[in-house]
């Protein structure tokens, strides 16, 4: 399923499916069906359109953002943050070493500053390699580093470095905090993937506070046109359509007992 998962996803994003209409396009017009071919040629515009020149993915990933709204109030008495691995570029870190975030990075962030105002928390990281290949250092392994240079012992977290998927999160994450003794973490993830992250972990009777971070959208976006950040664009649409393809299968496959979960 994992495999699937992946080759499905090279396929099914955005700038991927322009290109596949795109080849349609010219191989039905090299046989002659000039009309099939125009179709599927007004079809690839069509999406590189809406991707490149438009705020629809922005709009979509906002909905998913606005889903789980960030607490007002910190809890006083925090004895566990759980975060979910992404944040890290696996294979620049396994390459050249130390520690490189991505666009994500607000998730170890914040854990690090709860971390540091809490001292009592145990930090787990649930975040393995996630790859294709499976060659990467996995993440949960890579950011004791990171926490370690902030002057964390390494008695305080807890590492699963094995998941390589939301659903092994929660899987694999269940067990260690039993094992620990922990329960009622705080969850920390990008506030496009609370949803999905909240389901799985509802579905696997697990117990979470959901702390969003790392917004990609203003909060006040609306639906139009966008000639002025192209690549921006086809970003957070790309992200957005990824994150309601899991959504969706999660649902059909009976990993989340709801379509669209709701504080």
């Amino acid at each position: 399923m994992f495999l699937i998962s992946k080759l499905f996803w090279l396929a099914a994003q955005p700038l991927s499916l322009a290109f596949l209409f795109a080849a349609l396009a010219a191989l039905l017009a090299f046989f002659g069906w000039r009309r099939s071919g125009g179709a599927a040629g007004l079809l690839s515009a069509l999406v590189l359109f809406v991707t490149l020149y438009t705020t629809a993915g922005g709009v979509a990933l906002q909905v998913l953002e606005e889903r789980f709204p960030k607490p007002e109030v910190e809890p006083q008495d925090l004895s566990c943050i759980l975060v979910l691995g992404g944040a890290l570029e696996n294979e620049v870190t396994t390459s050249r070493g130390g520690v490189e975030l991505n666009q994500a990075g607000d998730r170890y962030l914040e854990a690090l500053r709860l971390a540091l105002r809490h001292p009592n928390a145990r930090i787990l990281i649930s975040g393995g390699d996630g790859s294709i290949s499976g060659a990467y250092e996995g993440e949960a392994g890579a950011s004791e580093r990171l926490f370690s240079a902030f002057g964390l012992p390494p008695e305080r977290l807890v590492k699963e470095n094995a998941s390589r998927t939301t659903y092994e999160n929660a899987l694999q994450t269940k067990d260690l905090l039993a094992r620990e003794n922990l329960s009622d973490c705080l969850l920390v993830t990008s506030a496009f993937h609370m949803p999905r992250s909240v389901g799985l972990f509802r579905k696997a009777d697990i117990p979470v506070t959901p702390w969003p971070v790392d917004y990609r959208t203003s909060g006040v976006l609306r639906l139009g046109f966008d000639f002025t950040q192209p690549t921006s664009n086809a970003q957070l649409t790309s992200t957005a359509v990824r994150e309601w393809i899991g959504l969706f299968a999660y649902y059909l496959t009976g990993r989340i007992d709801s379509l669209f979960p709701a504080a």
